[in-house]
């Protein structure tokens, strides 16, 4: 059988997803999980990995077993196994040519951002913080110069392992609940460091230290030299891939909710 798992993370205590020799990933976790639930090894594939400090909300993932349970039994059974940062949204049986990473249309990140003179402490890790005051306007005009097919040199990390820095973002919104800013990026796929570099960009715009366009000179450059610092990760959330509407799997989780 192939079994489809949608998981939730709090990512502040690990190393990213992909698995390390110190165990201290969401991967070495969740696949010590199921083989205890299982009684045998598993070994699973992600629909994107995080950094470390990154959460998700809908990370999707799949494996192949001979055991047979049923959905229900696979969720409730696999997270009595899991910390309680780590948890099983949902699970599906899927059929075997389906492949979380190969079909997904598209991924999500969405970054949560509070704007305050005082840091965080209850969401400490799980927001990201500026305490200067932003100007949307000028962030969403520099937003739009992304959108679309874009070599993205000075947006990904030295040690990116991609074939390609060529990606396509479908769109960016930015919205503002009190004082808490949401930064939603969609895109066919994502280098290493892309939303965070982003970040760093859209923060300059929006604190007036550089103009809207200059943002468009950052992408045209292709060199990461000229790129803002990248930002922290502990706003970053993996909000999910999307796949076609065939595969009848959920576009999103009890877990998104919690977000401003």
């Amino acid at each position: 059988m192939r079994i489809a798992l949608g998981i939730s993370y709090n990512g502040q205590a690990y190393q990213g997803w992909q698995s390390q020799p110190s165990g201290r990933t969401i991967q070495d976790r969740l696949e010590t999980g199921l083989g205890k639930f299982a009684a045998q090894e598993i070994s699973t594939v992600c629909a994107g990995r995080t950094d470390a400090g990154v959460h998700a909300l809908m990370q999707v993932v799949h494996f192949d077993t001979a055991l047979v349970r049923a959905p229900t039994s696979w969720l409730r059974g696999t997270n009595s196994f899991l910390p309680p940062d780590i948890a099983v949204q949902w699970a599906r049986s899927m059929p075997a040519e389906f492949h979380c990473r190969a079909n997904a249309l598209s991924r999500r990140y969405t970054y949560v951002l509070l704007q305050s003179p005082v840091r965080p402490s209850v969401d400490a890790g799980r927001v990201g913080w500026v305490f200067q005051a932003l100007d949307g306007e000028p962030m969403r005009e520099a937003a739009q110069h992304l959108v679309g097919t874009h070599d993205f040199t000075s947006f990904r990390a030295s040690a990116c392992q991609a074939l390609s820095p060529i990606k396509t973002i479908q769109a960016i919104h930015i919205s503002r609940r009190g004082a808490y800013w949401r930064f939603d990026v969609e895109a066919n796929a994502f280098l290493h460091h892309m939303v965070r570099n982003i970040m760093g960009c859209l923060i300059a715009v929006g604190q007036r230290r550089q103009a809207p366009d200059w943002i468009k000179q950052v992408l045209q450059a292709r060199d990461r030299g000229r790129c803002a610092p990248t930002f922290p990760p502990d706003g970053l959330y993996f909000v999910g891939p999307r796949y076609a509407a065939h595969w009848d799997l959920p576009d999103c989780t009890v877990a998104m909710d919690g977000l401003p």
